[in-house]
């Protein structure tokens, strides 16, 4: 609904201003003076347009959902609490966000059923969590318990991330720096080259040969990175190019192993946490399987709640899909016997956080000299390339 802004006067003749959202101007005047206000002047609020709108992050709902847990632990009305941390956020899009959901808790939806209402913003573990939270009368430690597993998950994602960022990173610098040689340096060489008259050697003329190649088809080579990002982005975009490109990820050498353990740690605490909140066990691996990131991961996890509905394990199907090492699956199988499932889970997921940490600093130290041979051999053999012509031409002099 459209906003107004409107001014008006008390009984006792004090100015008064604020916003009220109605479908009208009528409506709004109507509203002020069943509230006893006078001298009303209304007008509607112009619509903003972002042409950057602000993103609400994980971070920020993170911090609020601590806040949240705290004045809910202090007694303060659920609606009350929204509101505080409505006028107390620095952020529009996170202000805007909480407006959205005080006006629905307003009208008398749960506080789960409303976050499933902003989707973009909520996830399903954290609609499930709230909801468990409301219904067992324990939703100030619930969110705390949201906060801690948002917090580990986002530490997790920002170590696998600077994983992946640095190879790339180096790879398209090495590849725009090679772009810039065949373009604009080699061809230089190849106008002074053509005045010797000899026969030049073999690796000169494959230089100059893929340098004329650059040169030539120059849009070929501009365009080519960003219609590679948008064919994987399209693959990724159908069923069976998602499946089979996460497949290849969780194969790759190196990077693959950190891809695994880190799903590995997000699926145990994902899944030790909605079992401590008491969520049932086929709904939590509903949540976990869609929580997970990888399909390959997710049809194992599909696979497990059809293995559980039928009476079976849930050790089996895992231990089937070679995916989740030995030791993690006998720890489940434990945890499954002896009860303590949470804890179990709990554990394999601090384990596998700090394997995580481990597994990226090997691969950083792995892959620096691999890149640095790889950048020797491309730079320092076209460098070679273009002066091998200009040695035989002083041994002859």
């Amino acid at each position: 609904m459209p906003i107004f802004n409107w001014t008006a006067k008390t009984r006792q003749g004090q100015s008064k201003a604020g916003e009220l959202d109605v479908a009208n101007k009528d409506i709004a005047i109507a509203t002020l003076r069943r509230q006893g206000l006078t001298d009303i002047k209304a007008k509607k609020k112009p619509i903003e347009i972002e042409i950057f709108p602000e993103k609400v992050e994980e971070k920020d709902i993170s911090i609020f959902f601590r806040q949240l847990s705290t004045m809910i632990n202090a007694g303060l009305p659920l609606v009350q609490c929204f509101e505080l941390a409505e006028r107390g956020s620095d952020k529009k899009s996170m202000a805007k966000l909480l407006k959205g959901v005080r006006v629905e808790l307003e009208g008398g939806t749960p506080l789960g059923e409303t976050f499933r209402k902003f989707p973009k913003e909520f996830d399903r573990l954290t609609c499930s969590l709230v909801e468990a939270g409301e219904q067992g009368g324990i939703l100030d430690s619930i969110l705390l318990r949201l906060c801690t597993y948002k917090e580990k998950a986002l530490a997790l994602k920002s170590k696998i991330k600077s994983a992946m960022i640095y190879p790339i990173a180096i790879l398209a610098v090495s590849f725009i720096v090679t772009s810039i040689l065949m373009i604009f340096v080699i061809p230089v060489f190849s106008e002074m080259f053509s005045s010797f008259g000899a026969e030049l050697p073999g690796p000169t003329k494959i230089a100059m040969a893929i340098s004329d190649l650059f040169v030539e088809y120059w849009y070929v080579v501009l365009f080519a990175p960003f219609v590679l990002i948008w064919s994987i982005k399209a693959i990724y975009k159908t069923p069976q190019g998602h499946y089979q490109l996460d497949k290849l990820l969780l194969n790759l050498p190196v990077i693959g192993d950190v891809l695994r353990k880190g799903s590995v740690a997000r699926f145990c605490r994902t899944f030790s946490t909605l079992t401590a909140a008491g969520v049932p066990i086929l709904e939590s691996l509903d949540t976990v399987a869609e929580t997970s990131g990888n399909l390959v991961i997710e049809q194992v996890i599909l696979t497990c709640k059809d293995s559980i509905s039928q009476g079976m394990t849930l050790t089996q199907p895992l231990e089937e899909s070679k995916i989740f090492p030995i030791m993690v699956t006998q720890m489940i199988s434990i945890g499954e016997q002896t009860g303590s499932l949470e804890e179990m889970l709990s554990k394999i997921a601090d384990f596998y956080e700090e394997e995580v940490d481990v597994a990226v600093d090997g691969m950083t130290a792995l892959m620096e000299p691999i890149i640095m041979a790889f950048l020797g051999v491309v730079i320092g053999g076209l460098v070679i390339a273009m002066y091998l012509p200009i040695f035989q031409m002083a041994s002859v002099v």
